[in-house]
């Protein structure tokens, strides 16, 4: 009985030690895993406006994590350092531009850069604190409009598909300012206004053309526009990435999830018609 017992009490002994290994290993081997899994993480930085587009970015945010991806949002009080940024490597991607203002500065700075995602519209519109119709206006009213060309002959277009002013023909590269005017009814005059103090601007003027995420900026309600653009604008905000990038994986991934059916129902849903999916 007595080495029955004992022998008993050896294989008890040697099962726990078998059993404590097995443990062991496969702690080692989850450690392991992530460690591998941490190794394995990429970080994306991307260069945006504040609304709507750092408030989309951030909506997606968790899901790549979960993708191995760290999206690091990089919000300048300068937007026009954005560019620059990507230019320097700084960032990996910017979301705050449609393409004709893209265009518009490219040549200039030498810029080579590919929209990776057409991702949504932000309708430019006119607003007023001192008419509620555009028929009020009075002769000689004073508009402010912003001071880039891409979005200055934006808001004269809009000016002009209102009937409040013609410009003149062949204008092909999404440029103009008020000296392209040939045609003005009410003799408006223009001021030319950065385009983030525009809605500062208001009380000052009769009436602005304002770029939507600024008017969410300044806590103001866009359904208050007297007009605005339509679906049918083709000034789309897009991620744009430096030209030979747009395939690398983490940025593949990035539009994707920039551009899923999650991201358009929550654009519907906080913006309203003042941000519009594109995709």
């Amino acid at each position: 009985m007595l080495k029955k017992s004992g022998l008993r009490k050896s294989a008890l002994i040697l099962s726990l030690i078998v059993l404590a290994g097995l443990f062991a290993g496969c702690s080692a081997g989850r450690k392991e895993h992530t460690q591998t899994t941490a190794q394995q993480a990429v970080t994306v930085k991307v260069g945006a406006a504040a609304v709507p587009h750092a408030e989309i970015l951030n909506f997606i945010k968790p899901k790549l994590k979960q993708e191995g991806i760290n999206l690091e949002v990089i919000v300048l009080d300068d937007e026009g350092q954005l560019n620059p940024a990507l230019q320097a490597k700084q960032i990996d991607a910017n979301y705050f531009q449609h393409l004709p203002h893209y265009e518009s500065v490219a040549k200039e700075k030498g810029y080579n850069f590919v929209v990776a995602a057409k991702v949504h519209i932000e309708p430019i519109g006119f607003y007023s604190q001192k008419i509620k119709a555009k028929e009020e206006l009075p002769d000689g009213a004073k508009i402010a409009v912003p001071n880039n060309p891409s979005n200055e002959y934006r808001a004269l277009a809009l000016l002009q598909a209102n009937g409040l002013l013609k410009l003149k023909e062949g204008i092909a590269d999404f440029s103009a300012t008020p000296r392209d005017i040939v045609e003005n009814p009410k003799n408006l005059s223009f001021v030319e206004v950065d385009a983030a103090q525009l809605a500062r601007a208001l009380p000052d003027v009769d009436g602005a053309v304002i770029n939507t995420n600024f008017i969410l900026e300044a806590k103001i309600d866009p359904q208050t526009a007297l007009f605005r653009e339509d679906a049918g604008s083709p000034y789309a905000n897009d991620l744009f990435v430096r030209k030979g990038e747009e395939d690398r994986p983490e940025i593949k991934k990035l539009t994707a999830y920039l551009t899923s059916p999650e991201v358009k129902e929550f654009i519907r849903d906080k913006y309203g018609v003042a941000v519009m999916p594109v995709f």
